[in-house]
C-alpha cells in the first residue's frame, strides 16, 4: 500500500508550548501536514481544553516544563479522559527520569528540544501506521465475530500476534530512543 502524507485522518492536535515561536512553528507545520490544530500556552488551558471535549483530540504534542501545569500533568489527564489520545511529550529539559515517567504514564514518545521536523514527521508516521493498523485489526474482528469455528479463531489468534508484535517494536523504538539520548549525554 503507498505511503500518503494525508494526516487529517488522525483527528485534531493540540499544541501545548510556552514558547510562542516554538508553538507557532509546530502549529504552523501541522498545518501544512493537514492537521487540524488547536494550541494552548500552558498546562492549565491544555487540560481545560481536554477536559472540555474529552475525545476531541487525537494527537497532543505538549512541552513538559509548562506554568500552571507541567507536561506530566497534561498527559496523565489526557490519558485519563480519552486513553487512546496519543502524546507526545517535547522538552528541552530531558532526562532519563522524565522520559521514564512520561512512558510510564502513557506517553506514546518524548522528544528532546532542538529537534528536526523530520523527527516529529517520523513520529507522525509511526502513529498514523499504528492508527491504520489498529482500524484494521478491529474490522477484522468484527468480521470474525461472525463466524464460528477454528477460522475466526485462527484470525483472532493472527491479530492478538500482530498487536503483540507492534507494542513489542514500538517499546523497543522507545529504549532504542532513550538508549540514544543517554550514549549522548
Amino acid at each position: 500500500m503507498p505511503q500518503t502524507n494525508d494526516f487529517s485522518t488522525l483527528g485534531e492536535v493540540l499544541v501545548v508550548d510556552d514558547d510562542p515561536d516554538v508553538r507557532e512553528l509546530l502549529v504552523e507545520h501541522l498545518r501544512g501536514m493537514g492537521f487540524r490544530v488547536a494550541a494552548a500556552a500552558d498546562g492549565r488551558a491544555a487540560i481545560s481544553a481536554v477536559e472540555r471535549s474529552p475525545g476531541h483530540f487525537s494527537l497532543i504534542l505538549t512541552d513538559l516544563q509548562l506554568p500552571g501545569a507541567d507536561g506530566l500533568a497534561v498527559l496523565r489527564a489526557a490519558k485519563q479522559l480519552n486513553p487512546g489520545v496519543h502524546v507526545v511529550i517535547i522538552t528541552g529539559y530531558a532526562s532519563l527520569d522524565s522520559a521514564i515517567e512520561a512512558v510510564r504514564v502513557g506517553a506514546y514518545d518524548y522528544l528532546t528540544k532542538p529537534f528536526s521536523l523530520g523527527q516529529l514527521d517520523v513520529v507522525l508516521a509511526r502513529i498514523k501506521d499504528r492508527r491504520a493498523l489498529e482500524h484494521e485489526n478491529r474490522q477484522l474482528a468484527k468480521r470474525a465475530d461472525g463466524r464460528e469455528g477454528p477460522a475466526a479463531s485462527s484470525l483472532q489468534t493472527r491479530l492478538d500476534a500482530i498487536d503483540g508484535r507492534l507494542d513489542r517494536i514500538e517499546r523497543l523504538l522507545k529504549e532504542l530512543t532513550v538508549h540514544r539520548r543517554r550514549s549522548t549525554d
